[in-house]
């Protein structure tokens, strides 16, 4: 069933790029909105992308343990919301965005109930996560923005990519950078484009204080933001040689005469487009203080740690050059294959749309996405470093060229919407199954098990489990504050870490007012007592007099499982264990 006009397809594709000028700046106009769908359609199936993408990133937040980088970050946000303390260290966190954003709940808890400074202000695992996970379903809300770029067709099928992709689902769940990352990564695109469409300061500002916090956010800034430029770049050599050796596309190359037009002359057109060289000077000086601005707000402090920590942010390249070249080193080629085993409609549909879009590119941002996404997998896949939180920079991007593919494919059969809506729901179905198995059911396990066997392979399967917390230190924590009641003491109950490994504890035990982490053998006559597997005779020789191993509910020799490789040990005071 064909949903199209039966009108010629040529007329409907007219020039997305004339000028008209409104209000004293040159405003370019794009593409209308395409009327193969209702408005009534339209919302509706915007409506829809957003539930199915809130409800894979809200539903049960906290079924999850803490990773040990979530447990990091919480311990910050925890000393910034009692104490309003935080100053950035450019040797192993990334930047502050994430904890100024997150502190406004707490804050706004504070100011509308006055809670002491001694609680954590309703932070808990769910409101933290809940911070993530709005950026994740914000950053669906953005492409959606897109219609006039994409088509209706392929927004909806970005933004319903992106809402079941297993990676975007489950690091968005996760409380880390990345989600924040690819909102402020995205924001920049759609600002700067509107900013090049309109002309108006409004939108370069947005832009410029997207890419501050971008900056803000984390240190990769120094590749996504060289990727965007270069992008935009090549997007212009291309259509400039397009013009001059190929046909022309839907955009207008030529000028009246049918001379190709240089990349100077489309330069200038631009620049005048946009209110001559003197105008365009002052707005990209405004654009300069703008981002100053808002990255020495946040690096300082808001001024409590001025100039120490502006410093530092810039210091942070240097440390992480270094941590590229031998942290988490991984092949080259290690992106495509976790790509491929969990985001396989996504890796192979994205790669379609991109090529689509420079074999028969529907416009500009076409192309710009094909060269975004490619130059994102290619700069990332370059660094040594590599884990499979990074890969959400490159979901994004591919979500959008896949949107380019589906819109190209609507557009060159003919508007059949059947062919179409069946293949998007069969990739669909394929992703959304992943996403549940993920993060629903396989959230802590890194390896795919078939027949009640876990299968021997040196990869993962569940590429986003990476040294993930295991869901038994729940258990840990359970009998904890268990012990905790049985002593009478509660969150005054003493607590010492003699494990090496124990993050991410310190968030669970955020209560506690005396938990001292030595990180080693050390002397105590707290109640409670925590090890390593691997210092049980140490343990047992330092402390088995006086204290007695608690037993595991999964496993009757007492350890407890944090994470691969790490097995801990509860010690309780034996005139406590005498009270159960």
């Amino acid at each position: 069933m064909s949903t199209g006009s039966s009108k010629s397809r040529r007329r409907q594709r007219a020039p997305s790029e004339t000028s008209a000028k409104t209000k004293g700046a040159y405003k370019a106009v794009p593409e209308p909105p395409s009327s193969d769908l209702s408005d009534r359609t339209w919302l509706i199936s915007c409506i829809t992308v957003l539930l199915v993408g809130a409800v894979l990133r809200l539903y049960h937040l906290d079924l999850v343990p803490l990773h040990h980088d979530e447990g990091v970050n919480g311990n910050f946000l925890v000393r910034l919301a009692r104490d309003g303390a935080y100053q950035y260290d450019p040797q192993n966190y990334h930047g502050p965005s994430l904890y100024y954003v997150s502190a406004i709940i707490p804050w706004i808890i504070r100011f509308l109930f006055g809670v002491q400074a001694q609680n954590t202000y309703g932070l808990n695992t769910v409101t933290i996560r809940l911070v993530t996970a709005a950026f994740g379903i914000a950053t669906i809300v953005l492409i959606l923005t897109l219609r006039r770029r994409l088509g209706s067709i392929g927004v909806l099928a970005a933004a319903a990519l992106l809402a079941v992709s297993p990676g975007a689902v489950y690091l968005s769940r996760y409380f880390i950078h990345e989600s924040l990352f690819v909102f402020f990564t995205l924001g920049v695109v759609i600002a700067g484009l509107k900013y090049f469409e309109d002309g108006h300061l409004v939108y370069l500002v947005l832009a410029s204080a997207s890419a501050a916090l971008l900056f803000a956010t984390k240190e990769t800034f120094i590749i996504n933001a060289p990727v965007l430029l270069i992008a935009l770049a090549m997007t212009q050599l291309y259509f400039w040689l397009r013009s001059r050796w190929l046909k022309p596309p839907r955009n207008q190359l030529k000028d009246r005469s049918g001379r190709s037009r240089s990349l100077g002359e489309r330069l200038k057109e631009n620049v005048e487009r946009l209110g001559g060289p003197t105008r365009l000077g002052i707005f990209a000086l405004v654009a300069v203080g703008v981002f100053a601005a808002v990255a020495v707000l946040f690096y300082s402090s808001f001024f409590t740690n001025y100039p120490k920590g502006v410093v530092d942010s810039l210091k942070t390249f240097q440390v992480w050059t270094k941590t590229g070249q031998s942290a988490h080193v991984h092949p080259r080629w290690k992106y495509v294959e976790w790509l491929a085993l969990q985001e396989s409609p996504l890796l192979l549909l994205g790669t379609f749309g991109a090529v689509i879009a420079l074999w028969r590119p529907r416009n500009s941002f076409a192309v710009f996405s094909a060269l975004w996404a490619g130059g994102t997998l290619a700069a990332y896949s370059l660094v040594p470093y590599k884990t499979p939180w990074l890969a959400l920079n490159m979901i994004l991007p591919l979500s959008i060229a896949a949107g380019c593919g589906f819109q190209a494919l609507y557009e060159y059969g003919n508007r059949e919407l059947r062919v179409v809506a069946t293949i998007l729901l069969l990739a669909m179905s394929v992703s959304l199954y992943q996403a549940i198995d993920l993060n629903f059911f396989n959230y802590d396990n890194d390896k795919k098990t078939v027949n009640l066997k876990v299968l021997d392979s040196p990869e993962q399967y569940y590429v986003y489990v990476y040294a993930h917390t295991r869901r038994e230190t729940l258990n840990l924590v359970d009998e904890i504050d268990r012990l905790a009641r049985v002593s009478g003491e509660g969150s005054k109950m003493g607590v010492t870490i003699v494990s090496p490994d124990y993050w991410p504890l310190p968030w669970y035990l955020r209560d506690y007012s005396r938990v001292g982490y030595f990180g080693h053998m050390a002397a105590s006559t707290e109640p409670v007592v925590i090890a390593s597997e691997a210092q049980r005779n140490e343990v047992q020789t330092a402390f088995g007099d006086r204290y007695q191993i608690v037993n595991s509910r999964l496993n009757p020799e007492g350890s407890y499982s944090l994470r691969p490789g790490v097995e801990l040990l509860i010690l309780v005071r034996r005139d406590i264990a005498s009270r159960q």
